[in-house]
């Protein structure tokens, strides 16, 4: 009989405990639709004032910063799989959605300052907030979404790369391939 108890608490138990669904209130379905709205709205708002400024350099830059930020993204999503605190998923580390609104609002920070930067930095940060509130993401997933999306902006947004020679470039051959970076301190 004991063993027939242990054999249950060791693994019929936690299968029934993750059985459990998570039903979102409805302010944290509010809360993780208004963040989806955002994560488009932030870029689209940047490429179109890009575009009305005819800033093509800008464009080039945001692109590169963009690129950077969604692969380094889907990579360690796909790579490290940790589990949503909804379970809807293994794709929570790290918040995609952070990476794409810091990116944008560091975008606008180094390239055209504080005017555009800090209202974009705010709305950055509720994005942030509602993806740990509306249970989509742990705290450091969004912290590591903030980090690569602004990094990369602080990388490929000039004055810094132009600043620090900043050189990456593609390689690749037969049986490998990657990415070049080069810059100055």
């Amino acid at each position: 009989m004991k063993k027939i108890l242990v054999l249950f608490l060791a693994f019929l138990l936690p299968l029934a405990c993750a059985a459990q669904e998570f039903v979102p209130s409805k302010s944290q379905k509010g809360v993780a639709t208004s963040t989806d709205v955002l994560v488009i709205a932030l870029p689209a708002a940047a490429l179109t004032g890009v575009l009305v400024q005819k800033d093509w350099k800008g464009l080039i830059q945001g692109v590169e910063t963009a690129g950077v930020t969604a692969a380094a993204t889907l990579i360690l999503k796909y790579s490290i799989k940790e589990t949503r605190p909804d379970y809807s998923n293994r794709h929570s580390f790290p918040s995609g959605h952070s990476a794409i609104s810091f990116a944008t609002a560091a975008f606008l920070q180094r390239r055209y300052g504080w005017a555009f930067g800090a209202p974009a930095y705010a709305l950055s940060c509720y994005v942030a907030w509602g993806r740990v509130y509306s249970k989509k993401h742990h705290w450091w997933d969004v912290c590591a979404g903030a980090a690569i999306g602004a990094g990369s902006a602080y990388i490929f947004t000039r004055p810094f790369a132009k600043k620090h020679n900043l050189q990456i470039s593609p390689v690749a051959d037969l049986n490998h391939w990657g990415v070049y970076a080069s810059m100055e301190f």
